[in-house]
């Protein structure tokens, strides 16, 4: 097995290498601490931001969409109004108001002066009133018009960042041995409560802030939120999440792995109900990952990510390094 392909493996951490007891994930051996300079630190950076840039899309997505039905109402308003507001403009030109004038002096009697004059007042501020929501129509639809330019604009640079970031990831991988391949796909639509996210639809910094309820270590609050979701869609085999010690997302808290036998982490690989149940969940995870921050998912000897798809993966030759024992989660 060529040495470059194990680098790949842990060195993303992706490697929860649990069997019987915690085994130490492999490090990148050019940077034992995961720092940005390793492999394992250019791919958690080029996700993150493949995530955030998606995020962000997303939400420049919707904006425009709603803008866009505002502005559609704003413009069937001034639809309405502009025959009532020619009308006004008409008999402004055909001197209306100098008649209004003239018929006050024409008035006969004090009480036929008053009646005309509170029926001309009347006339002016009706139409006031119809320029006025005239102007402010008009200059609510620029604004309208300005602000969905903006969001094409914001939607343009998010993909050219998650393209840029795919490319990084795919070359990173490539270099490392491994290759695009054919994994499970997403199963049944999004079902998960989704994760709170910035107002711009990127995902809030976290920290290892709350207990992990599977070990006596913590999980950042996005993990956790995770993790109950997996439970209350179904998935209820061991996890195992925080561990102490090495690099990677598991002494972040950012990550869980979930064991394809309901008793733990067998020492074989997993067959027959086993198998589908690890299926099932690795699928349930892509179809969920904008909903849950999936950072990646490893499950037989495979790695998926939201900007690359499942990439060929392999750890150290045993089950729980090559990921064939149980479901690797990732949370951003």
């Amino acid at each position: 097995m060529p040495g470059t392909l194990r680098t790949l493996l842990f060195v993303l951490a992706m490697a929860a290498a649990l069997v019987v007891a915690p085994t130490a994930a492999l490090a990148d051996p050019a940077n034992p601490d995961g720092s940005p300079n390793s492999l394992q630190g250019q791919l958690d950076e080029a996700s993150r931001a493949y995530n955030d840039a998606k995020g962000r899309l997303d939400a420049a997505k919707q904006r425009q969409t709603d803008l866009t039905a505002q502005a559609a109402s704003t413009k069937a308003q001034l639809d309405d109004l502009m025959p009532e507001a020619n009308a006004v403009a008409v008999a402004a030109y055909k001197g209306g108001r100098l008649s209004g004038v003239a018929m006050l002096l024409d008035s006969g009697t004090p009480d036929d002066l008053l009646a005309r004059a509170t029926g001309l007042q009347m006339q002016l501020d009706r139409d006031n009133r119809t320029l006025r929501r005239l102007a402010d129509a008009q200059a609510r639809y620029t604004e309208q018009l300005a602000a969905i330019e903006v969001e094409v604009q914001t939607q343009q640079t998010q993909l050219a960042a998650m393209a840029k970031r795919k490319s990084d990831l795919e070359k990173a991988l490539g270099a490392a041995g491994s290759k695009p391949s054919g994994g499970i796909g997403p199963i049944g639509a999004g079902s998960a409560t989704p994760a709170p996210r910035n107002p711009d639809g990127s995902w809030p910094k976290e920290s290892c802030s709350v207990k992990d309820p599977t070990t006596s270590g913590c999980l950042t609050p996005r993990t956790l939120h995770a993790l109950q979701e997996v439970r209350n869609a179904g998935f209820n085999h061991y996890m195992a999440c925080f561990r102490s010690g090495g690099s990677g997302e598991h002494p972040l808290g950012r990550a869980c792995d979930l064991a394809a036998n309901a008793a733990g982490f067998q020492n074989v690989a997993a067959t027959g109900a086993d198998k589908a149940y690890g299926d099932k969940l690795a699928g349930w995870l892509l179809a969920n990952a904008d909903r849950l921050a999936v950072l990646y998912v490893i499950w037989y000897r495979q790695i998926w990510m939201p900007a690359t798809g499942w990439r060929t993966y392999h750890g150290d030759g045993t089950p729980a390094g090559d990921h064939v024992n149980h479901v690797h989660m990732s949370i951003q």
